[in-house]
């Protein structure tokens, strides 16, 4: 039976499949996009929003840095306290998963991966507000 059996294998043993998962997520950290595959994105993304969560709830910063250090180069963790302040006002869904066409060489599914800056996202909402009420 398959009970409380979630996330994506890829053919991958369990220490492959973490060294992948926080290869992905400090390069999604740092970089802020980046193409993979749809289901590794997909993957990353729950990761992300566990990561950021946990960052955004602790109270002290070396307490955040405690619990990330293991899943988290020194770089990422330094850019995502960097970053924090950004995330405030939204309570989850802090990537998104934009689909591509299919890659070339094998045909597999590929995606964008990339991290909702809030200030941009806020600031695009009002200009189509503004645009939708000069239109009437």
């Amino acid at each position: 039976m398959k009970h409380c059996k979630t996330g994506r294998q890829f053919g991958r043993v369990r220490s492959q499949r973490k060294a992948l998962m926080n290869s992905l997520l400090n390069n999604l950290i740092i970089h802020g996009r980046m193409e993979t595959t749809e289901a590794k994105a997909k993957e990353t993304k729950s990761m992300i929003d566990r990561v950021i969560t946990k960052a955004k709830r602790s109270d002290e910063k070396m307490e955040i840095v405690r619990k990330l250090e293991g899943t988290l180069s020194k770089q990422a963790l330094g850019k995502l306290l960097e970053d924090l302040p950004k995330f405030d006002g939204r309570s989850s869904g802090y990537a998104r998963v934009i689909k591509l066409s299919p890659r070339k060489s094998d045909g597999a599914r590929m995606a964008i991966i990339e991290l909702i800056d809030v200030v941009a996202v806020e600031e695009e909402g009002d200009k189509k507000k503004k645009d939708n009420k000069e239109e009437k």
